[in-house]
């Protein structure tokens, strides 16, 4: 997982390639070279519906081109001519070329847009005006930020989806890891016509999102309602608990803290099972000294709150990790999301998706996105894909090896 994007002196993220949260960008540096030979088709096309209710939608492509030696690469303003920025001389210089593709009125036909390979790429979707997108040297792409309140893009209703397109598969997703904000569903259709399905947020999904945080915090008396961003008198996005301590760091500070003691507590006279679910099978640990030590794979300190929403600072700092403990702290740091470590000492094998988040501390906005989500799918925190074997994937991939196209819709799908 590529860790949560710093912001600039410049007052905007900047990246070499696109900040993804989702499987897509988790399989990017595997899917940066299309194999030989390829079985899926040199291009793609993408069909995106507007049904947000207004006619003035924008859509932009970004991420790296695979048979370009993956350089950056955005999608022009007619839909399918490839753009390659070159780097330039200084900060926050504007792209070279006009990026934004004008979708259809609402209600309307689709708009196809047409892609090549691509590893770690976004479809990137605002309401009213185009985004803004800059270059750094390098050439890095700016991206727009909903936690710098100096972005260009900071009162606009924007959102994206994620998606890997190589000559082994098309892989897609839509990611709340950061945010909440429009509705967006996605259909890959594959030869022979089978289609998968996510629907996403329902019509009016958002203001559903922002009345549960609110509904949590007269609840259990913790500021969910922190998350809320408004814009003239309206739910503009629901930021994820991740981004609200980027925000704030005292967001609750220290709201996990009795959860983890009494994990560590059940941990020093039990063991705990993770599945890795990759060629080191099963490995057991247990409490002792103070850290989760799992005999010959390493040892994990207790997580604060930030390091729980985040899934990747302190004892989940994948820096220096052997690849067994790569694989042990997506699992861990699900259970903790989900509050599961109290329920089942065995992770994630046999889990019910009916018993996460059931315990009062827990990542309710997790809850809350994964209970408004039609069919209750989405990526809803940095490793809401660990899955239990055999189980359903909660992130809600799309994925093909044959696929004939995908059809993005940006509002509530009818």
């Amino acid at each position: 997982m590529i860790s949560r994007r710093t912001l600039l002196a410049a007052s905007m993220a900047t990246l070499s390639a696109p900040l993804l949260t989702g499987l897509a960008g988790r399989r990017a540096a595997a899917a940066t070279k299309p194999r030989t030979p390829a079985q899926t088709p040199a291009t793609l096309p993408v069909k995106v519906k507007n049904n947000t209710g207004s006619d003035t939608v924008y859509a932009f492509v970004t991420g790296l081109s695979i048979n370009n030696g993956n350089a950056l690469m955005l999608i022009q303003a007619d839909g399918k001519t490839p753009y390659y920025p070159v780097s330039p001389p200084s900060s926050l210089t504007p792209l070279a070329k006009n990026c934004a593709i004008p979708l259809n009125k609402s209600g309307g036909t689709a708009k196809t847009i047409t892609i090549p390979y691509m590893a770690g790429a976004r479809l990137w979707f605002s309401i009213g005006s185009p985004l803004t997108f800059y270059l750094n040297p390098g050439p890095a792409l700016v991206e727009p930020s909903v936690t710098n309140p100096s972005d260009p893009n900071i009162n606009l209703q924007w959102d994206f989806c994620e998606f890997t397109y190589n000559g082994s598969e098309m892989f897609a997703d839509i990611s709340y890891v950061d945010f909440v904000c429009i509705p967006i569903g996605m259909t890959l259709t594959s030869a022979g016509g089978t289609q998968q399905k996510v629907p996403g947020l329902p019509a009016g999904g958002l203001d559903t999102v922002c009345s549960k945080l609110t509904a949590q915090a007269a609840a259990d008396g913790n500021p969910w309602t922190g998350l809320i961003v408004t814009s003239n008198g309206q739910n503009l996005r629901a930021l994820s608990p991740s981004n609200g301590i980027v925000l704030n760091p005292s967001f609750l500070q220290g709201y996990y803290q009795g959860y983890v003691d009494q994990v560590w507590q059940k941990y020093e006279s039990a063991t705990l099972t993770v599945d890795t679910q990759a060629s080191w099978g099963t490995v057991t640990g247990q409490v002792t000294g103070g850290l989760l030590t799992f005999p010959g794979v390493g040892s994990f300190a207790q997580p604060t709150t930030a390091d729980i929403f985040d899934c990747d600072g302190g004892p989940f700092n994948p820096n220096g990790m052997s690849p067994e403990m790569l694989a042990v702290v997506p699992r861990l740091a699900a259970a903790f999301n989900r509050s599961t470590l109290l329920t089942d000492s065995n992770q994630p094998d046999g889990e019910n998706p009916a018993d996460y988040y059931t315990n009062a501390v827990t990542n309710h906005y997790a809850r809350i996105v994964h209970a408004t989500t039609r069919g209750h799918l989405g990526y809803a925190f940095p490793f809401d894909d660990v899955t239990p074997d055999g189980g359903v994937n909660q992130s809600g991939p799309l994925v093909s090896p044959a696929p004939t196209n995908l059809q993005v819709t940006v509002g509530p799908v009818h």
